[in-house]
């Protein structure tokens, strides 16, 4: 099934009447439990387009279909509700909340949701999924920067989201916490979840199924990468 589909997409920002043109005629579709990088160098505008695509940011031209949905014409709290609801986000400072607990930080979504019951156990279960059972009470200052990583996972999770966006997840780990959070999206995505990384770097972006790779705003290249081309996290590593 057709998860993500962009027609034609422009994306231009305007600064005191300078226009600059980030998005150049974007084309792409996504299925649903693909695993696909989108990789370009600093300024090539993958970090826009995945804005674009998780309702982070409106395109300035184009269409946008996600799933099934035409979504031109949501409202700012329609977007929202896709964003909370079927969009899990990790990023590569991990914005958790300092002071406030692991389960806490975890449960965040799930309170903006229409989700009534059940947040500390789905909150919990997340956690269990990414290693972190015997962490729940610590503090998000208290565990190392791939742990915070595992969090921000489990915070992405907690909401069962059709598809997961990591921006440059692995960016500010070590190399032996950075396999530990691609091992757990492989593992994700081997579950059926929709996984789209954005990242720089080739040896992250061949842990995908497919590399899409932008310039200058244009996709220059979509491949499939061959099972004797992709790298694999074998173990997550405890630390």
């Amino acid at each position: 099934m057709m998860l993500i589909e962009l027609k034609n997409i422009i994306k231009d920002y305007n600064n005191g009447g300078v226009i600059t043109h980030v998005l150049h005629d974007i084309n792409l579709k996504v299925e649903e439990g693909e695993f696909m990088a989108i990789m370009g160098p600093s300024g090539s505008g993958k970090s826009t387009l995945m804005h674009t695509i998780g309702f982070l940011d409106r395109p300035s031209s184009g269409d946008y279909f996600f799933d099934g949905e035409d979504t031109k014409d949501f409202t700012d709290d329609e977007l929202a509700r896709i964003r909370n609801e079927r969009i899990g986000f990790v990023f590569q400072s991990f914005n958790l909340l300092p002071r406030t607990t692991v389960l806490d930080n975890v449960m965040l979504p799930l309170l903006y949701s229409g989700s009534k019951n059940n947040h500390e156990k789905r909150a919990k279960d997340a956690l269990v999924a990414v290693d972190l059972g015997e962490r729940l009470h610590f503090m998000s200052n208290q565990i190392s920067g791939g742990q915070k990583q595992r969090v921000a996972i489990a915070r992405a999770l907690v909401c069962d989201p059709k598809v997961i966006f990591a921006d440059e997840p692995t960016g500010n780990l070590d190399s032996k916490s950075g396999s530990t959070v691609m091992h757990i999206l492989e593992k994700l995505n081997q579950e059926g979840k929709t996984i789209i990384l954005v990242t720089h770097d080739v040896n992250v972006a061949l842990h995908a199924k497919r590399v899409v790779t932008i310039r200058d705003g244009e996709i220059v290249s979509d491949k499939k990468v061959e099972e004797g081309e992709r790298k694999h996290s074998t173990k997550v590593e405890t630390d």
